[in-house]
């Protein structure tokens, strides 16, 4: 198994601003979703 390095990050922002979106995203653009999760939300 691969270790990962954790990093901390705070998004602040307006409601309705896209922080959670804008955060989900990035953690499936590092790696950090994996293909069958994301596979079970595509259905």
């Amino acid at each position: 198994k691969e270790d990962k390095t954790h990093l901390n990050v705070v998004v602040i922002g307006h409601v309705d601003s896209g922080k959670s979106t804008t955060t989900g995203h990035l953690i499936y653009q590092c790696g950090g979703i994996d293909k069958r999760t994301i596979e079970k939300f595509e259905k």
